[in-house]
């Protein structure tokens, strides 16, 4: 018997959206699940809040209504949130995956939860990922794997039968995009055509099926998410493309019904980026503002009202945004400051603003982020100083002797990077490490000093 069912995962799109090859990105990122939120902080480790009942926040039992950090997790360069559990891309490729695993959604050979990250069983390569009560994994070569539930199919792996383990999608390659969809799988090839598998309203027809297939009437597509039974496409020309079901008008096309084929979402130009609720959908524009629609009953479209819309309104207030995620009624947005703001449901705290209440429009998410102590906190008897910290590709160490010696290790103190340091001034070049925290070793003589970094 299927579990509870909660909510819709988001699929994030980063908004170079225009390679033509699977790529990940060095920027933070969001992601909503079923009644929790997830954002990968600057320095690549992960900050989550909301439900936490089978441990999706990797970190206790304990719902939290502010950013915790996930535990025993670093180096993180992409995140997915399914339903009661989360997955995390590391920067090694590799997948790890906690929270709930009733039918596999963990990936790692058992049906037991946890509230510590995983390892995803025999995935390497990995550029990307997407999650619901199934997940999906993109490949360097183009190819996907995936695993947890597939009653419907959304598998894709020809069969039926839900899997612990990662099983590969047939008779895909050529894939630069991933999205997933509550019971049903979407993918765009090198060629912008979308095929999708699993439960779906699609090609004239409804049902499901579980191996790929074309999505008829679609071309020129660049992004795709997936909601509740309905699926948005962005084309390359600024326009969303919708189809499935329609029930709370999240087809945004001005009415309530359902549609097997494509249709044009209404009144929206110059998106750059779409995310799909469970039974609504949301569109960033070029501008930086965010456009919602669909179901509005927790204020999770953010304009101040709790009416549905069935076409596309404006969020109140929010502008710099660069990315946007939805879930089962609440929706989250990252500003080009690295600041997150949430809107809607929150009575597991999903909001992350230290409350329990409901809001319609967007607050910002509290303590996000928070380093403990100061980043440029120097220790040990010499006299240097290090700027900019952080910093993205070189620092400055200021007054180092020509006879000094500059070490970089990494946090688990591993020798990253050596030279020697020059007389007042040596810039040092970090280009080839990856983001994250560092420890700098200055030392000359008979003095030493030790420095904490953050490569962003």
């Amino acid at each position: 018997m299927k579990k509870q069912i909660f909510t819709i995962r988001l699929c994030i799109f980063i908004l170079t959206v225009s390679s033509m090859m699977p790529t990940t990105s060095t920027a933070q990122k969001i992601a909503c699940g079923g009644q929790h939120s997830l954002f990968i902080c600057s320095d690549s480790i992960v900050n989550d809040w909301g439900a936490n009942q089978f441990g999706q926040l990797g970190n206790g039992l304990a719902n939290s209504n502010v950013p915790l950090v996930v535990t025993s997790l670093s180096g993180i360069t992409n995140i997915g949130a399914g339903v009661n559990h989360s997955v995390a891309l590391k920067n090694d490729s590799t997948v790890w995956a906690w929270g709930d695993n009733l039918v596999g959604e963990l990936g790692n050979g058992t049906n037991t939860n946890t509230n510590i990250p995983t390892q995803v069983i025999g995935l390497s390569d990995i550029v990307a990922i997407s999650s619901m009560y199934h997940s999906l994994a993109l490949k360097h070569d183009s190819t996907i794997s995936a695993w947890g539930y597939n009653d419907f199919g959304e598998l894709g792996n020809g069969t039926n039968i839900t899997s612990n383990v990662p099983v590969p999608v047939i008779n895909l390659t050529g894939i630069i995009h991933i999205a997933c969809g509550y019971y049903h799988s979407l993918a765009i090839k090198s060629d912008s055509t979308v095929w999708a598998w699993g439960y779906a309203l699609a090609n004239g027809q409804s049902g499901y099926t579980n191996a790929p297939a074309q999505i008829n009437n679609l071309s020129g597509i660049i992004a795709i998410a997936g909601g509740n039974t309905f699926s948005l496409a962005l084309k390359s020309d600024g326009t969303v493309w919708a189809w499935g079901g329609n029930n709370e008008g999240e087809l945004g096309n001005g009415t309530t019904t359902n549609s097997i084929v494509p249709v044009q979402v209404s009144g929206l130009s110059g998106i750059i980026a779409i995310a799909g609720g469970v039974y609504h959908s949301l569109a960033l524009k070029s501008d930086g503002t965010v456009w919602t629609w669909g179901f509005n009953l927790y204020g999770q479209l953010g304009n101040g009202t709790n009416a549905d819309s069935h076409i596309p309104l404006q969020v109140t207030g929010l502008t710099g945004i660069v990315a946007i995620a939805g879930g089962y009624g609440h929706s989250i947005a990252m500003k080009n400051d690295g600041t997150a703001w949430t809107w809607g449901y929150n009575t597991y705290g999903q909001l992350g603003n230290g409350t329990y209440a409901d809001s319609n429009v967007p607050v910002q998410v509290t303590g996000l982020c928070q380093i403990s102590n100061s980043i440029n906190e120097m220790t040990g008897s010499s006299s240097i100083s290090v700027f900019p910290n952080p910093f993205k590709n070189e620092f400055v160490i200021n007054g180092t002797d020509e006879n000094g010696i500059a070490t970089i290790f990494d946090v688990s103190g591993k020798q990253i990077q050596k030279q020697m340091t020059f007389n007042l001034e040596t810039k040092i070049n970090t280009e080839k490490l990856l983001p994250g925290f560092y420890l700098l070793r200055y030392t000359e003589e008979n003095t030493i000093g030790i420095s904490k970094l953050l490569k962003y």
